[in-house]
This record gives structure tokens, C-alpha cells and sequence, in this order.
């Protein structure tokens, strides 16, 4: 019950941050129209890709929390991983707009409004702190949600370095300050895109979870009481939480009852990894890995499945 209440408070909120952020693109279109200013322009396309990120994260916070069913028996957790794939590539995409952008008006500098600069970036700082806010809680164990928190918070950098570029164009009436802006904010939705990236990349192509190492989990696996040889180990991630194993363990010839207990002590191992969900498939004689699997050395092994 506790769960349920907590995604549809995070559902709410995602739905309107989403709401505010697309109302707030639309007046700093316009702002940037009317100023001249190619930074808030380049700023409300940030904001732009930031009410994808919150519509993505939304749609994706929804499918992950849907139960496993006959079709789909990992349930539906890589749709936000996915969510946060597409919103990492929108973010690159517009960065090469910025620079382009950016490059023409370093060849040709355009007058800018500098007050309106000033008075939008304090909107903006007031818009992305307020929605950083409410998903600070839900994006530090969700990557869907962590890539929406970035996009906010890469927004929030920018509309401070806005304000601090119209002062400079008041003071001082250089201009290029709006372009130097401009690729500034670009920059900095790549640096900011490219871990989540990387990580949901990695997710999707089922490879090693962050920050852990398949050596270290073969040695803590092999060094269990009854564990002679670990072989044929994978380990995946099934959404930004949960992480999956299979593994052939070598054991000695014995009942089910006791390599029951060799399993019940190999999965208390892994929980130390936060891998709660494993295959242990148990081998009684050596085998050899080809490309093709598995060739046993003697024929008709015991095999013991723990899941």
C-alpha cells in the first residue's frame, strides 16, 4: 500500500512538472524571439528536451511498475530504462543545434535584450529548482527518473549562467557573451547526458552492472563451503534496481538436501552484491566451455536448479 501511494505521488508530480515545464518553453520561445536572445533560445530547447524527459519519464514510470504476465515474465522495468535512453539521445541532438547556432552568431553578432534576458533566467531558476525539488526523493535509486532530475538541474546551471551573461551585456554591451552562453549550455547537456547514456546502454545490452565486477563475484561465489568451480557466470541488469545471475557452480556428488544448503549459502552471498535473482544450475563432474555450451566430460551429470 505504502508502495502504491509512493508511484502515484511520483506520477503526479512528474505529470505536473511536466505541465509547467511546456507552459514555461512556450513563454521563453517566445522571450528569446523577442529579445534576440540566442542563449534563451537555446535555453527553452534545453527546456524543451526536458518536458520529453518528464513525458518519457512519466510513460516510463508507468510501465515499470506494471506487474510481470504471461508475456512479458521479467515484467516491464527496461521501458524506463528506455525512457532514459531516448531522453540522453534528444539531449545530444539538441547540443549540435546550440553549437551550430552558437558558430552563426559568433560570425554575425545580433543585438540582445538583456533585461528580459534577466527576468526570464529568474523564471527558469524558479521553474527548475521547484521541480528538481519534487523529484529529488524518487530519482536517486531510478535512472528514468535520475535522467529527468539532470535534465532539471542542467537546466537550472543554465538559467543561473543566463543571468550572469545579461549582466555582462548590460555592463559592458558585448554580445558574443550570448553565444559563449549558448555553447556553455550545450556542453553542458552533454557532460549531463552522457553517464545516463552510457548506463542505460549498458542496461539495454544486459552488460555488467555498474560498479560491480565479475571477479569478485566468481571469487565470493567460489570461496562458499562446497563451491569447487564457478563457470559460465552472467550478470545483467533487469530494470536500474534489479540485477539477475545464472551461473554453473561445481559441486561434489551429494543428495539434493545438502547442496541445498550450498545454495541457500550462494544466494546469501549475492544478496551482499544486490543480486536477489539467480540460476545456479549444480554440476557434479568438469565440463568444458565451447561456443556451442556446455560439453560434459562424462556423460549423464546431476544437475540441481536454485532459483
Amino acid at each position: 500500500m505504502h508502495n502504491h501511494s509512493h508511484a502515484s505521488g511520483t506520477g503526479s508530480v512528474l505529470r505536473l512538472s511536466l505541465l509547467a515545464t511546456l507552459l514555461f518553453t512556450a513563454f521563453e520561445v517566445w522571450a528569446g524571439l523577442y529579445s534576440g536572445s540566442l542563449a534563451l533560445l537555446s535555453d527553452a530547447g534545453h527546456n524543451f528536451t526536458d518536458a520529453l524527459a518528464l513525458l518519457l519519464a512519466a510513460v516510463g514510470f508507468y510501465w515499470q511498475a506494471k506487474p510481470a504476465d504471461q508475456a512479458r515474465t521479467y515484467g516491464y522495468q527496461r521501458a524506463g530504462v528506455l525512457a532514459a535512453f531516448v531522453n540522453s539521445l534528444t539531449l545530444l541532438i539538441i547540443s549540435l543545434f546550440i553549437f551550430w547556432e552558437a558558430g552563426k552568431r559568433f560570425i554575425q553578432p545580433e543585438p540582445v535584450n538583456e533585461g528580459m534576458m534577466m527576468w526570464v533566467s529568474i523564471g527558469a531558476l524558479i521553474v527548475n529548482v521547484a521541480i528538481m525539488a519534487a523529484l529529488h526523493r524518487g530519482q536517486k535509486d531510478d535512472l528514468n527518473l535520475r535522467a529527468a532530475f539532470i535534465h532539471m538541474a542542467g537546466d537550472a546551471l543554465g538559467a543561473i549562467a543566463i543571468f550572469v551573461g545579461a549582466i555582462v551585456i548590460y555592463y559592458t554591451g558585448w554580445t558574443y557573451v550570448d553565444p559563449i552562453l549558448s555553447i556553455a549550455i550545450g556542453l553542458l547537456i552533454v557532460y549531463s547526458a552522457w553517464e545516463i547514456t552510457r548506463e542505460s546502454l549498458n542496461i539495454l545490452l544486459e552488460g555488467l552492472p555498474r560498479g560491480m565486477y565479475l571477479s569478485q563475484v566468481t571469487d565470493a561465489m567460489g570461496a562458499v563451503t562446497g563451491v569447487l568451480e564457478v563457470h559460465d557466470l552472467h550478470i545483467w541488469s533487469l530494470g536500474t534496481k534489479t540485477h539477475a545471475l545464472s551461473s554453473h557452480v561445481l559441486i561434489e556428488d551429494m543428495p539434493p538436501s545438502e547442496s541445498n544448503r550450498i545454495l541457500e549459502r550462494l544466494n546469501q552471498v549475492l544478496c551482499g552484491f544486490g543480486i536477489y535473482h539467480t540460476t545456479i544450475q549444480f554440476e557434479h563432474v568438469p565440463c568444458s566451455l565451447s561456443d556451442h555450451g556446455c560439453h560434459m566430460n562424462q556423460a549423464a551429470p546431476a544437475h540441481d536448479h536454485g532459483q
